[in-house]
């Protein structure tokens, strides 16, 4: 957005800082980097992204289809600034194909992809999922697909990445999409349910709802002694995968019954002390707090002006430690002066690139 940057800087549940564009969408996506404005409309502003390009491994962008052409500044134009550049466009649909010019949000995408009409039960769906899963999936994909560019850089010429958030999301959608497409199988919303295996999906118990995937016939033998009604196993409409499924609303009557007798953690306790499956079901806020969280380093602190703030990290720790990202997220602008500076540009050209309003 023109003097405004990423569009997630104005999102978030803080309108104080929605309003100072530092909303809370943006910083959590993007401690450890710089930000710098340029109006790529000006030449000033093309010329100096060029010079970026130039120190560059990787460019991404996520404007629709042509825009990046129309401004001169496409693949084709920028890979004479640095022919091992890796440039990545994230769109929608891709670069080609009928629905290419389109626009596009997580919501769209997650609608057109099938996700929604998966999600939830039958009673309910479509459902949308219940984080942008969609801009999430499209990012990663293309993260991979840099690294992967990257890792091929000792040959002395750049790559054109095209990400597709819709491709991606079905890419991630697995046996949903193969059970489509090899075994001619309708997939439909199922709730908490798992499509393969029961009992694996919410069981209600005295205070809550817990989880089981007891996706092994083991395992749901282990389930029933646990219950202390091991002849469950032997029932004819439990005896195997098929028949369980066959009869899962009857299996789940069956064992909310015994479930109602006592707490939550209490049988999450029993079922995997025995090796089967089970966990409570948290909200964001308990997930957070839970010493599994909260001992691990996925949490890190930043410092944004007065204030000291918790983000959450990359979920993966390198060699025993979690991976600490120094720099908060930047407000917007803050870098450019230091960048420019960095590619060579005096105070007075500075002064001027922002008088003719190049930055």
């Amino acid at each position: 957005t023109p003097r405004s940057g990423d569009l997630a800087r104005q999102l978030g549940a803080d309108p104080a800082r929605n309003a100072d564009l530092m909303g809370v969408s943006f910083l959590a996506q993007n401690p450890g980097k710089r930000s710098i404005t340029l109006n790529l409309k000006a030449a000033s502003g093309k010329h100096i992204l060029k010079k970026l390009v130039q120190k560059a491994d990787a460019l991404v962008e996520n404007f629709r289809p042509g825009v990046m052409e129309r401004l001169n500044l496409g693949y084709e134009t920028l890979r004479q600034e640095n022919p091992r550049l890796v440039y990545c466009a994230i769109s929608g649909f891709g670069q080609d194909g009928p629905l290419a010019k389109l626009p596009a949000y997580d919501q769209i995408v997650q609608g057109m992809s099938g996700v929604m009409s998966i999600t939830g039960d039958a009673d309910t769906a479509p459902y949308r999922v219940g984080y942008p899963m969609a801009d999430t999936i499209g990012g990663m994909t293309a993260a991979f697909a840099i690294a992967a560019a990257l890792a091929n850089k000792a040959e002395d010429y750049g790559t054109f990445i095209d990400v597709s958030m819709l491709e991606a999301v079905i890419a991630t959608m697995g046996w949903v999409v193969s059970n489509h497409l090899i075994a001619g199988q309708a997939p439909i919303a199922n709730g908490n349910d798992n499509f393969t295996a029961s009992p694996s999906g919410t069981f209600k118990t005295a205070d809550g709802v817990m989880n089981i995937a007891a996706n092994k016939q083991e395992q749901f033998e282990t389930l029933c002694e646990v219950i202390g009604n091991p002849t469950l196993a032997q029932d004819s409409r439990f005896c195997d995968r098929k028949s369980r499924l066959t009869n899962r609303l009857c299996l789940t009557t069956e064992l909310e019954a015994v479930f109602a007798a006592g707490p939550t953690l209490d049988w999450v306790q029993k079922l995997t002390a025995r090796g089967v499956p089970a966990g409570p079901v948290w909200s964001v806020s308990e997930a957070l707090a839970h010493p599994q969280i909260a001992d691990r380093g996925l949490l890190q602190t930043h410092q944004i002006g007065d204030d000291t703030l918790r983000l959450v990290g990359i979920g993966a720790k390198l060699d025993g430690k979690a991976p600490h990202v120094k720099t908060p997220p930047p407000a917007l602008g803050a870098d450019t002066h230091d960048i420019l500076k960095e590619l060579g540009y005096n105070a007075a050209q500075i002064a001027e690139l922002k008088d003719e309003g190049a930055i």
